[in-house]
């Protein structure tokens, strides 16, 4: 027999007493006619996951030790410490041989390349003297002269094409927690430039000073500072308003502050000038910094047996790719889609070439469109408005495993950016991962374009779900 119960308690928790609190998930039937009556309600994005993915879904989310794994593996990612500790050729740092080219994005024949792709490994033939036009270098390549290897193969990343030849100098940075080491080109600056597949005269000169003046300048300047550690200034940045992909003005200015005096003290006075007014003048001379940044910290996370944790997004103007801890080196690609953004003059999206670069490498650690509510003034160069940024920003909350402890957004009350997308997550939710990137001309040698936002395919999350469930 059950005790009696007083007159005044609370029957059912409280239901028929109190407002009701109503969180609505999929179907809006109900929330609307709740609305309707004006009972608030909460409404949750839900979709089913994709048709075909039950099973692999049920045997990685019921797997043991899935869950420390994972925490594992973003463990590593957040706690790296990316220091620059070097500048130097890439024949020496990477080992390239002549007529070897590093690229971005997944593998990549010539005979798939991209218009952008094409343009820069034809740039990088004139500038490593293999051949004395456009036209002499491409049948070159036609002909098999090159060898061409992805630059995540040689723990590099390059920004839109990522071409990287023998002769360009190289970032280097070091992750002090881990021990890991991550290179990235140097920056050209905007406009008509060798990432972007231009290959002009200027581009060649520019090129040429840079591996003759600026790289050496660099390093000496950077091994006369010693070991700068990279992720407070990063940090800075974020609350200065960038979300260091697509805006790094605060981020290259406080590098250009911390370089300058070890700069002038490391060469003569018209050259240290002349480096300053370059380096000073390009507000994305950080990205290379930050991208090499990344790579390190996404590799510290690598290899962890039955993580679903995204250690690399990738496009190489054709295909666009991922790499997921828990299945090693193995690339899951499917189309690279064009972005959608804003155009630079006459342009427009005819003039377009699908999404292509290793900088969503940014996006992968946390950075770039995972930060956009951090960089409010992105909108205007990318497109859209303030609240999408801020929305994009909690809609990437739900695919991912982490809050970024160091890199945090004033606007969401110092929350730290998301950080760790997860393979079963992306799947689960349909959320795709949001990345802000420049926009390539479709052909050979046009330059940038405009700049927008860009999602993966959602292809590339289920085939690594299933290759995931199938290392059980």
């Amino acid at each position: 027999m059950f005790p009696e119960m007083p007159a005044d308690a609370p029957r059912l928790g409280g239901l028929l007493t109190r407002q009701p609190t109503v969180v609505a998930a999929g179907v809006d039937v109900l929330a609307d006619a709740l609305a309707d009556q004006a009972v608030p309600v909460e409404r949750v994005r839900w979709r089913p996951p994709p048709p075909g993915t039950g099973d692999d879904l049920a045997a990685v989310l019921g797997r043991p030790g899935r869950a420390e794994a994972d925490a594992r593996a973003v463990g590593r990612m957040l706690s790296a410490r990316p220091h620059l500790v070097d500048v130097r050729p890439a024949r020496e740092v990477l080992g390239l041989e002549p007529g070897t080219f590093l690229h971005a994005g997944p593998p990549l024949e010539w005979e798939r390349a991209s218009g952008p792709m094409r343009g820069a490994l034809v740039g990088a033939m004139l500038l490593e003297g293999l051949a004395d036009t456009p036209e002499a270098a491409e049948r070159a390549l036609d002909g098999g002269a090159a060898t061409f290897e992805p630059c995540h193969h040689h723990g590099a990343v390059g920004p839109m094409a990522g071409v990287v030849s023998p002769s360009m100098w190289m970032l280097v940075v070091e992750d002090a927690e881990h021990g890991g080491t991550a290179c990235c080109s140097l920056n050209e600056g905007l406009g008509k430039v060798l990432r972007y597949g231009a290959y002009g005269p200027e581009v060649i000169e520019r090129l040429r000073w840079m591996g003759a003046v600026l790289g050496p300048l660099l390093r000496a300047a950077v091994r006369r500072h010693g070991p700068l550690e990279l992720l407070p200034l990063m940090a800075q940045a974020v609350q200065m308003g960038d979300e260091l992909h697509n805006r790094n003005r605060a981020a290259s200015a406080l590098l250009l502050r911390e370089l300058a005096p070890d700069l002038v003290a490391s060469g003569g006075s018209a050259e240290v000038a002349e480096a300053l007014r370059f380096v000073g003048g390009n507000e994305h001379f950080f990205l290379n910094v930050g991208m090499a940044a990344a790579k390190a910290a996404a590799d510290a996370a690598r290899d962890v047996p039955g993580s679903g944790l995204v250690v690399a997004m990738a496009r190489n103007g054709t295909d666009f790719g991922i790499q997921v801890s828990g299945t090693g080196d193995r690339w899951f690609t499917g189309p690279a889609g064009v972005p959608d953004g804003l155009y630079l003059g006459s342009y427009g999206p005819i003039d377009a070439n699908p999404d292509i670069g290793d900088s969503a490498i940014t996006e992968t650690a946390g950075m770039g469109g995972f930060a956009l509510a951090a960089a409010p003034a992105i909108v205007r160069f990318v497109g859209g408005e303030v609240p999408e940024a801020i929305a994009a920003t909690r809609r990437m909350y739900e695919i991912t495993l982490a809050e970024h402890p160091a890199l945090r957004v004033p606007l969401l009350s110092f929350r730290g950016t998301p950080a760790g997308i997860e393979v079963t997550r992306v799947v689960r939710t349909g959320v795709l991962p949001v990345i802000d990137t420049g926009i390539a001309g479709r052909a050979a040698g046009t330059g940038q374009v405009g700049a927008g936002l860009v999602e993966p395919p959602a292809s590339v999350f289920t085939d690594a779900l299933r290759a995931l469930a199938a290392t059980g």
